[in-house]
């Protein structure tokens, strides 16, 4: 069998769908013959703010993906070769002849909350729907929350969509504070890590942190992401902004902290909780979408449009040691869950569920 993955997103700025890329096709590698579109023989180092690709090498392959999508499925069908799955992203536009058509769901905001997003972004994922969900032999849904979503509002038959969670990386388990430089602060910290993004929520969050009185600083890394303008002037003023952090430094980071924050309105599965979890650091996260199944029990739950419910998850952390250390205990178990191991496992054998004969 083989199969070639989509890895367009590892050309692009992106988060979370180019770190799941990266490390899901790795793990694949180690158990099958895995080819990367378009024409990516190895993945470099992960990092989110570039291409892993010299300028001439990214800009000749988007522009093969640009000529596939406008060209139709001939010249797809020649880049794919002999593949027997072409498990595509939402960058993709035409339909293999030859190969099975699979693809990952990540999340639905595009369709549930338009409002936050691009109207470029609404188009790609309205086009990603009908012309390539709406037709693939199998799906994967990176959580249940999501699967659920997408049988509801796409309208995906239940038995043409399977659950497969994401995993995070084995440096975030039992990672130290004192192994990233951004985490060596003068005063104790509550971190928050992600795009900077109206889905992410930040406003409300800076509105929470205002109601506290704490020693601590409120820490927030993550790029800029679009309209991001007022609300990074706000930052600016009422938080500590590290910006971009690379991923090498991530998981001292959140190691770091005291608590880890997340208030985010929607979420696919939202690696940043189980990442904090992985790291021994306790979490306040959202009651909405994916989140509650993530964290489960591991984390004390807000609603996120509420500064006082986000104010008060914090505030009970910093002020219960007991229920940090329980906290920590139940986020190192439940991450237990969330390990590229498992989900490149189960992935392959969806892969031979989609192309074994009916």
């Amino acid at each position: 069998m083989r199969i070639t993955i989509d890895a367009t997103s590892t050309l692009l700025r992106s988060a979370g769908v180019k770190s799941y890329t990266v490390h899901w096709v790795r793990h694949l590698q180690k158990l099958a013959e895995i080819q990367c579109f378009p024409y990516l023989r190895e993945l470099g180092p992960l990092n989110h703010d570039a291409s892993m690709l010299p300028l001439p090498a990214t800009l000749s392959r988007l522009a093969l993906v640009f000529a596939i999508n406008h060209t139709g499925p001939f010249l797809l069908d020649r880049v794919l070769g002999g593949a027997d799955v072409f498990h595509c992203s939402n960058m993709t536009r035409q339909v293999p002849t030859r190969a099975k058509l699979t693809g990952t769901i990540h999340d639905l905001t595009g369709f549930l909350m338009p409002e936050l997003h691009t109207a470029g972004n609404i188009r790609a994922d309205h086009n990603f729907a009908e012309r390539i969900l709406r037709r693939a032999h199998g799906l994967i849904a990176v959580s249940e929350n999501t699967r659920q979503d997408a049988i509801r509002y796409l309208r995906v038959p239940p038995e043409q969509i399977t659950t497969i969670y994401s995993g995070i990386a084995e440096h975030y388990f039992d990672a130290q504070h004192f192994d990233a430089q951004p985490a060596k602060r003068s005063r104790p910290y509550v971190l928050y890590v992600g795009t900077i993004e109206p889905r992410k929520n930040l406003d409300t969050l800076l509105d929470a942190w205002k109601q506290l009185k704490v020693e601590h600083e409120l820490v927030i890394a993550g790029p800029a992401g679009w309209g991001s303008e007022k609300t990074l002037a706000r930052i600016r003023q009422e938080a500590f902004y590290l910006g971009y952090v690379p991923e090498t430094d991530m998981p001292g980071l959140i190691a770091g902290a005291t608590a880890f924050v997340y208030p985010s309105l929607y979420e696919g599965f939202g690696f940043p909780v189980v990442q904090a979890m992985a790291a021994g650091t306790p979490v306040v996260t959202s009651n909405t979408s994916c989140l509650p199944e993530i964290a489960g029990e591991a984390a004390v739950l807000v609603d996120p449009r509420s500064p006082a419910e986000i104010s008060g998850g914090i505030k009970r952390l910093l002020e219960s040691e007991s229920l940090r250390t329980d906290l920590i205990a139940r986020g190192h178990v439940r991450a237990q869950r969330y390990r590229w191991e498992t989900c490149a496992a189960q992935s392959l054998e969806f892969f031979r569920r989609v192309t074994s004969p009916a």
